[in-house]
């Protein structure tokens, strides 16, 4: 008995420890949420310094602050595209901002459209008379684009720059399956819907091939157009031809390279760079550091400068992401969450709606779901446009058929009209090793489907005509939309992906133009004239909690340097890829082992850059999924 009361008490003040350290954990974080928050305050006169230590997104993704702490590491920064714009738009006009400064050592990329919408805010701030100084250890692709549009790009000595391009491949699991007898049971419509392709063959497809070079060359030369335009000086050809003769002719010195081919201006660590930004915004009077300037960080800005409010609503519905069932997001498109956002408080009294679409499709009762919340907003007799950003493909089009005009840019990825679904089955492995299934049936349904002891031509039959129906439905839902017949439809449709410009030849889109565009053209629908309404961004208001834990766990501000930013040259750039390419591998392999329904998805569209923690979490998923597959 005493060993048991002493082991008792030893567990109480286990429980009562923990207790207090979770209590001290609470006050510390709430402390911390309270005294991080920015305020106009700290905005001073000098540079306003954008340093982005991650993505530019259409809609940062939602963050589990209890995950982040006890994770051990930090989700990758997303920076939403159009508060970066209407910062810089701001600083354009503020006579206490004498420059803007990008830090792109740790920028991870962005989608075309969302870029191409920053640097023409660059732009914006050079015609304002303003210089814009660009920096990073290396240059890629996107942070090229962006740096292309500054007044005078430096790059660290022991860096470089690098042309990428759009494009690579993709892993095919057809041999693999048939060498371990897993059979892929495959359902689809549309000769280029060549989602399904990687479960059935080892190489792509002719269509598929032909669909991807066109879509890939039209957004290459969108980038190669911008860069030259924005930086004439810069020899594309050398960089993106002949790159290796490109390097060798610098003896291998990446930053030289760079400046030989006017990718940057001039050479210098973050410290010499820094001291140039001095000479334009000021010393820092508060931070004696080497390299320190006078400045004001991107949040601390953006506090300062709210967003007015004039006269009667424009809704804005953001569908961004994967369209998945249920209500996840924000970052990927939950059918029932965005569904509630234009049912509930928010969507009420709209004066017009624009539907924001960023999604390469996913769930087709998602995609509807969605759908019909958006018909229900039209019904009530207000104005309803689509704005396309990066891409808008799939169930991302089945979400933008209620638009009575759509906008895109050219770069934007659309189409991939069609609709598929894949399921795995093991009687072929099993049977391998000598286990069989038996049993009797009351229907040729009874039983189905059976993972294990494979499907009968019945259900596959079922399933397929359900696929079927389901194309109809897509393609009908086009054709009324955009006034086509069903020939018409069928010839743009089928899967294949287009471009933004081919998609407007085809009349999948109406017009060019970003997301100011549509606002504007449904405010006119709506008999609005300027100052007479204001933009709601519906489910937009951010957790204030989430957010400012995450920036308490950074170390502080967008410029606090507690968080050493991740450089890489060359190799680690090859090491990124590597780590790129296992997470594919895992989401291929989630994809066919998951409980999904008809998918509405498009693989030639661009993916965004996962973060360390999305490939872990992309591993896990994939266990737990394999973990629903049962043998017993």
């Amino acid at each position: 008995m005493a060993f048991a009361s002493n082991l008792w008490r030893v567990l109480v003040a286990i429980k009562d420890g923990l207790a207090l350290l979770f209590l001290l954990l609470f006050f510390i974080v709430l402390f911390g949420v309270l005294s991080s928050r920015p305020n106009p305050g700290s905005v001073r006169e000098g540079a306003l310094l954008l340093k982005l230590d991650g993505s530019i997104v259409e809609e940062p993704s939602a963050v589990d602050p209890f995950a982040a702490l006890t994770s051990g590491g930090l989700p990758a920064k997303e920076y939403r595209a159009r508060d970066l714009v209407r910062a810089l738009d701001a600083a354009a006009k503020d006579e206490d901002v004498k420059a803007v400064v990008l830090d792109l050592s740790s920028f991870t990329g962005g989608g075309l459209v969302n870029v191409m919408e920053v640097a023409e805010a660059l732009d914006r701030v050079k015609a304002a008379k303003k210089p814009v100084l660009a920096h990073a250890f290396a240059y890629a692709d996107d942070s090229l684009m962006l740096a292309a549009h500054a007044s005078e790009v430096w790059v660290d000595p022991l860096g470089g720059a690098f042309v990428l391009g759009p494009g690579g491949h993709n892993l095919y699991f057809g041999k693999l399956l048939e060498r371990f007898k897993v059979t892929p049971h495959v359902y689809r419509v549309g000769t280029y819907k060549d989602f399904v392709e990687p479960y059935l063959r080892s190489d792509m497809s002719p269509e598929a091939r032909a669909a991807r070079e066109a879509v890939i060359g039209a957004v290459f030369e969108q980038w190669k157009a911008d860069v030259a335009k924005a930086r004439p000086q810069a020899k594309l050809d050398l960089v993106t031809k002949e790159p290796a003769a490109w390097y060798r002719a610098s003896g291998g010195d990446g930053a030289e390279a760079a400046k030989t081919a006017g990718l940057v201006d001039r050479i210098g660590d973050r410290v010499a760079f820094g001291k140039r930004v001095a000479e334009v915004s000021g010393k820092d009077v508060y931070d004696a550091r080497p390299g320190s300037f006078a400045h004001s960080t991107l949040r601390a800005y953006l506090a300062a400068n709210p967003e007015e409010t004039p006269g009667k609503k424009v809704g804005v519905i953001t569908i961004a992401g994967n369209i998945v069932d249920g209500k996840a997001g924000p970052g990927t498109a939950g059918g029932d969450r965005i569904a509630e956002l234009l049912d509930g408080k928010e969507g009420k009294d709209l004066a017009a709606l624009v539907v924001r679409v960023d999604s390469p499709g996913g769930s087709v009762t998602a995609s509807e779901r969605i759908r019909q919340a958006i018909e229900r907003q039209k019904a009530k007799g207000i104005p309803v446009v689509v704005s396309m950003g990066n891409v808008a493909a799939s169930g991302g089009y089945w979400v933008s058929t209620p638009a009575s005009r759509i906008f895109a840019e050219p770069g934007t990825i659309t189409g991939s009209i069609g609709i598929f679904a894949v399921i795995a089955s093991f009687e072929k492995a099993l049977a391998e090793y000598g286990v069989t299934t038996d049993g009797v049936r009351s229907t040729p349904l009874s039983g189905q489907p059976d993972l294990l002891g494979g499907f009968t031509p019945e259900l596959d039959g079922m399933l397929q005509s359900n696929i079927e129906r389901g194309y109809q439905r897509f393609t009908a839902l086009v054709g009324q939309s955009r006034k086509l017949s069903p020939e018409q439809v069928d010839a743009v449709a089928q899967g294949r992906v287009w471009d933004g410009g081919t998609a407007r030849q085809k009349g999948l889109v109406d017009e060019f133009g970003g997301l100011d565009d549509a606002l504007a053209y449904a405010a006119r629908q709506a008999k609005l004239g300027d100052g007479d309404w204001h933009p709601v961004f519906l489910g937009a208001k951010d957790k204030q909690a989430n957010s400012l834990l995450l920036a308490l766990l950074a170390g502080g501000d967008d410029d606090e340097d507690s968080v050493p930013p991740e450089q890489g040259d060359l190799f680690a750039m090859v090491a990124e890829r590597q780590q790129a390419v296992l997470a594919r591998l895992v989401s291929d392999a989630q994809r066919l082992v998951a409980s999904r329904g008809m998918q509405a998805y498009c693989l030639d569209c661009p993916a965004q850059p996962l973060s360390r923690q999305q490939k872990q979490g992309l591993i896990f998923e994939l266990l737990r999924e394999w973990g629903k597959t049962s043998f017993f």
